[in-house]
């Protein structure tokens, strides 16, 4: 039995495509008698013509790439997309070199561990990129005496 209009016509009064349109097999009869716009609407609310699900794409794939990502899989020459500075940015890693330093530096000036002049100078040269890290500072601090090492 071809149903080709009465579906048309169902996908144009529920305005989508012509094979989203499902029409029940057993009630096959009634579809092909209706005959008017207001016989289909019937057939849709008595559920013998359903709109089906429009079809996406399944997450599932990406989801096990992901994971295997995260064990530390997937990441080598062949994956990598973009250089290194792309990647992992010199910014972001001096970022994150600086901030510490200049916190720690604001901490020893306000518990009044250094001096102001003392605290303007480790400010430049952490600047100047004299220091690696946080324990790089401390180290120097202590080692020129300015830091009192505590035992």
């Amino acid at each position: 039995m071809k149903l080709d209009k009465k579906r048309r016509l169902a996908a144009n009064m529920l305005d989508v495509g012509v094979n989203r349109i499902w029409i029940d097999p057993q009630m096959a009869e009634d579809v092909a008698a209706a005959l008017t716009r207001a016989d289909i609407k019937r057939l849709v609310k008595e559920g013998s013509i359903v709109v089906k699900q429009k079809t996406g794409t399944s997450r599932g794939r990406t989801r096990v790439r992901k994971l295997k990502r995260k064990e530390g899989r997937r990441r080598g020459h062949g994956s990598r997309r973009g250089g290194k500075e792309a990647r992992s940015p010199k910014k972001l890693k001096w970022i994150q070199t600086i901030r510490p330093i200049r916190k720690r530096l604001k901490e020893l000036k306000k518990e009044g561990t250094i001096r102001a002049g003392d605290y303007r100078r480790l400010y430049k040269m952490a600047k100047g990129g004299s220091f690696r890290n946080k324990a790089h500072l401390e180290t120097y601090l202590k080692e020129r005496g300015i830091l009192k090492v505590t035992a």
